[in-house]
């Protein structure tokens, strides 16, 4: 059975797909084994070899040699056996090719259906293989289509589509078609049309991403970011440390006249970040992480983990941020549950300060508050 047009297509779609020839083979047999019983006999031990160098593909049966036959479809007797072979005996398979004259045909569909199924498949694994290492990482889009608050974008440099659902999306952006922005890879899907990306701008992981790409020292180790908590689209506090003496942190984040972090704030559309040096010292850590707000003192039950901290009277509004979005960013930050009052309140309401509880005065918190609009 000579199929020469058919092995040249799968030599087309090894020098134009760089799909192995073998990988189809493979597929192949397996699927004209199937065709075959399925037109000629379910009972049939058949196998289908398919040689390229030959351009033929070829139908083997098997059967069991039988002193008395059973079952056609898969035995044969002694008598009629020796006139094939022989050497044959009671026991032995029998193998011989029965390539039906209109196989041909029923060969030809099974190949074209094979073959799509396959080379859809393949393809997916290489869209999927070409965007595993990028999983958690930033990439380039263009937004193709919105469609019930879901975005679908093309990444760039691959064919897989990203997908990046309402709550992936920062609350103060629209997005519009042909727009070019970056996104997060969150991971990885099957879906019915192939493989997707789910992308997000809205983790905390997309603003890390940028400080890393912004920022050489973090993205080589010296700058360690410690925390960073977000609110996607109002507010992200970021809590960084250097393990180099010579090498101030801050200003790293900072940049050159401020290049660095008003890139990525620009990155964000405005989103305010406060960038605070770590310290170990939870009373220092808590009274930076409430920045922008300045702080008198903090008190810290360390058994409950949790703190009491006093503002000047007119910075008790900032220190505890719109809806209570900036203490509740701190405390996620730091770990500790924080208590927030202004200097008179705690003047009035704590005139004998609790057993198990210390506190400090603190200075100046070492930070940087981010706005573009002051």
């Amino acid at each position: 059975m000579v199929n020469k047009d058919f092995f040249m297509a799968l030599e087309e779609l090894e020098q134009t797909k760089g799909i192995k020839k073998e990988f189809f083979i493979e597929k192949l047999e397996a699927a004209l084994v199937a065709a075959y019983k399925k037109n000629f006999g379910e009972a049939k031990a058949v196998t289908v070899k398919l040689n390229p160098e030959k351009n033929t593909i070829k139908i083997i049966a098997y059967k069991t040699v039988v002193e008395q036959v059973e079952n056609e479809d898969t035995e044969i007797s002694l008598e009629e056996a020796l006139k094939v072979n022989p050497k044959i005996k009671i026991g032995d398979t029998l193998d011989e090719e029965i390539t039906p004259k209109d196989f041909g045909r029923i060969a030809a569909g099974t190949a074209k259906q094979v073959i799509v199924q396959n080379l859809r498949e393949y393809e997916r694994g290489l869209a999927f293989g070409e965007l595993q290492d990028k999983v958690n990482t930033l990439i380039g889009a263009t937004v193709r289509r919105v469609d019930n608050d879901v975005v679908y974008l093309e990444l760039a440099g691959t064919s897989i589509e990203g997908v990046m659902m309402a709550n992936d999306q920062i609350p103060t952006e629209k997005y519009t078609i042909g727009e070019k922005l970056k996104v997060y890879i969150k991971k990885l899907k099957e879906g019915i049309h192939g493989v997707q990306a789910l992308v997000s701008r809205s983790v905390p992981g997309f603003v890390r991403k940028l400080f890393e790409i912004e920022v050489p020292e973090i993205a080589s180790g010296v700058v360690e970011i410690k925390n960073l908590v977000r609110e996607a689209g109002a507010r992200t506090k970021i809590s960084i440390e250097s393990h180099d003496p010579e090498v101030d942190a801050l200003g790293a984040c900072v940049g050159n006249r401020g290049a660095r972090v008003n890139a990525i704030v620009a990155s964000l559309g405005g989103e305010k970040v406060d960038i605070i040096i770590y310290s170990d010292d939870p009373f220092e850590y808590i009274a930076r992480a409430l920045s922008p707000a300045k702080v008198i003192s903090v008190e810290i039950d360390e058994v409950l983990k949790s703190s009491k901290v006093v503002v000047p009277d007119d910075k008790l509004s900032l220190a505890i941020g719109k809806n209570g979005q900036n203490v509740r960013l701190a405390a996620k930050l730091t770990g500790w549950k924080i208590d927030v009052k202004s200097e008179k309140a705690a003047a009035e309401g704590e005139a004998k300060e609790p057993e198990g509880v210390v506190s400090t005065d603190v200075s100046d918190a070492d930070t940087l508050f981010v706005d573009l609009d002051e």
